[in-house]
């Protein structure tokens, strides 16, 4: 029964790390041997690690990634001229601590959206904030904010993402208002967060 008051009172006060870690260990048979100490260090743990999760899953949502992709899936069979040296590189994300940017080129079909996205994933799970926009998709939303009245709204959300995505930029010649538009939002980045962007060459 104590238990059972126990759990309650960690759910209520939001740790559920630990209630759920508490409430497996046990449903196995406790380790007898392990002392009071170490019981505590385990339980801050699982809370440690829930909240870790939780927040990565958070994040991953609000980037709303267009694939769910990885790094650690990249196939280095394909002949598109990625080396998996650049890769680790990349995969340090020290590219997005330095406010850096990045350009992956290439034909149709070589992966650069995979890319893209498993560089933003790789980014959310070392705790940096993304947002992914296809660039048609996005300089649509940019007219529809001029037009309600949100621009500056979506502009400030787009500047304080520490990771922008633009993919397929370049598959169509852009008209004065969609430049005006991206430089707007390139200017509200620039040596102040780390941009990504996919296109094809010409």
């Amino acid at each position: 029964m104590l238990v059972d008051q126990t759990l309650e009172k960690l759910n209520a006060m939001k740790l559920h790390g630990m209630a759920n870690y508490l409430r497996g260990w046990l449903e196995k048979a406790p380790d007898k041997d392990v002392s009071a100490t170490d019981l505590v260090g385990l339980l801050a743990d699982a809370e440690w690690m829930y909240r870790e999760n939780k927040k990565l899953s958070t994040r991953l949502q609000h980037a709303k990634l267009r694939q769910q992709a990885c790094l650690e899936d990249i196939d280095y069979g394909h002949a598109r001229g990625l080396t998996k040296a650049q890769v680790m590189e990349l995969s340090t994300s020290k590219w997005v601590e330095g406010r850096q940017n990045v350009l992956l080129t290439g034909p149709t079909g070589v992966g650069k959206s995979f890319l893209a996205c498993a560089l933003g994933q790789k980014a959310c799970r070392d705790g940096y904030s993304v947002v992914y926009r296809r660039a048609s998709l996005l300089f649509d939303e940019l007219a529809q904010a001029r037009a309600d009245g949100t621009h500056p709204h979506v502009l400030k959300r787009l500047a304080k993402a520490q990771v922008l995505i633009l993919d397929d930029f370049g598959l169509e010649p852009l008209g004065a208002a969609e430049r005006k538009e991206l430089l707007e939002v390139l200017e509200d980045r620039y040596q102040v967060s780390a941009t990504v962007v996919t296109t094809n060459p010409r």
